[in-house]
């Protein structure tokens, strides 16, 4: 009994050594407010908003925002939906190209992370790993604006991330 205690202790210990993608990215990062992305009454993804020490929404400072997928997607339908979206609230879109290469199809568990790197860099990590790095003028707010923004889709999902 106590060989088994042991070997399960051993084997969490490297789990809890690594830090969180938002972690590294974003020190001090903590989770601010979370909410559950619906259409037609499906969840789509949760969402999840990462501050400094969990403080309210600084579009002056650094923050990233999570999604765990709950459906499936195609990579075209993502990019298209989150490119249409930018379009709509006013922002310049980037190279569809550019984007693409950013964005996979998903399936239900698939996370992205989206972390700004100023008001011009954004930096997308696809379940913890780092998938690109886009940088173009405002694209911290034009990208962020879908979840986060003024004229969101969902002023209770917004409300509900932003905590």
């Amino acid at each position: 009994m106590r060989k088994m205690l042991l070997t399960l202790c051993l084997l969490t210990v490297p789990v809890a050594g690594l830090s969180s993608p938002v972690q590294s990215l974003l020190p001090g990062a903590e989770q601010r407010g979370s909410a559950t992305f619906r259409l037609f009454g499906l969840p789509v993804y949760q969402a999840r908003l990462f501050t400094q020490n969990a403080a309210p929404l600084d579009w002056t400072r650094d923050f990233g925002i999570e999604l765990t997928y709950q459906r499936r997607l195609s990579q075209d339908n993502l990019v298209e939906a989150t490119l249409a979206e930018m379009q709509r609230l006013g922002h310049s879109v980037p190279n569809r190209v550019r984007f693409e290469a950013c964005f996979q199809a998903v399936s239900p568990g698939d996370r992205y992370l989206a972390v700004s790197q100023g008001p011009d860099k954004m930096k997308f990590l696809r379940n913890g790993r780092t998938v690109c790095t886009l940088s173009q003028p405002g694209i911290k707010r034009g990208f962020m604006s879908i979840f986060v923004g003024a004229n969101t889709r969902s002023a209770r999902f917004t409300r509900a991330l932003l905590g």
